[in-house]
């Protein structure tokens, strides 16, 4: 069957990389019950993102942001990571893996036991927060239960600045260091593995591009097309966690 060649030379350029990158998206942790955002259904197709500037001019836009931070807060602290994650984390315990580069926020990366500093979080993570001004963190647990009772916008203890998700919102600049890491990692990669991402939202789009472009093999796995599987040396329309798992023998 030509699924079973397709992911036989999945598994052979896996066997082949010295030092791969795995590129992630929605996709892989939509297997893990957290909704996409961007996707028919997504969580934008039922309420309109806050842009940033609306959250720094408007109290009652923080009070809405954190709402739906906090509403959301259930289905984070629920979802696990799946096989699609422990496929990655497999890969990283071979000593292939030099590095994941994710536009994901949910943190189920290291909850697969990926290392912190192996994981480049480009659109930051809703995990934690942090205060725009003076970038002191804290824990979601804990301005939650301040946000029930007073049911305002957390400041900063420490210099009054606003408090935000650790995440990027519409309209913030991206973040320096690890778009700076990201650029890096691709032009050392041999292999660059996407994997769930619809490969639509830019820069971040543009590092399998660069791979491809520096002479890494290019591997796109996601369910739908992508507008770069014309110049992927793989492109397979598959769900992720199986498709990871059945190459890197994971369950």
């Amino acid at each position: 069957m030509e699924e079973d060649r397709e992911l036989s030379e999945l598994s052979r350029m896996i066997a082949k990389a010295r030092r791969a990158v795995v590129f992630t998206g929605a996709g892989i942790s939509t297997e893990s019950g957290i909704p996409d955002f961007r996707g028919p259904g997504g969580i934008w197709t039922k309420m309109a993102p806050i842009d940033f500037a609306d959250f720094l001019a408007s109290e009652e836009a923080r009070i809405l942001s954190w709402q739906r931070r906090f509403e959301a807060d259930e289905t984070l602290r629920s979802a696990r990571p799946n096989r699609g994650h422990r496929a990655v984390a497999a890969l990283f315990g071979r000593g292939t893996l030099a590095a994941v580069i994710t536009q994901n926020i949910d943190g189920l990366h290291q909850a697969s036991g990926i290392p912190e500093e192996r994981v480049i979080e480009l659109h930051g993570s809703t995990t934690h927060a942090r205060c725009l001004d003076c970038s002191r963190r804290y824990e979601i647990e804990a301005l939650r239960r301040a946000f029930e009772e007073t049911r305002k916008a957390p400041v900063c203890e420490s210099c009054g600045g606003f408090i935000k998700t650790a995440t990027i919102s519409f309209g913030q600049s991206m973040p320096e260091t690890p778009m700076r890491r990201a650029h890096s990692e691709t032009l050392a990669a041999d292999l660059f593995l996407v994997a769930g991402s619809s490969l639509v939202v830019y820069p971040a789009a543009g590092f399998p591009e660069l791979a491809k472009t520096n002479g890494a093999a290019l591997v796109i796995v996601n369910r739908e097309p992508t507008p770069l599987d014309g110049i992927a040396d793989l492109a397979l329309h598959r769900t992720i966690g199986e498709t990871l798992g059945a190459a890197l023998g994971v369950e």
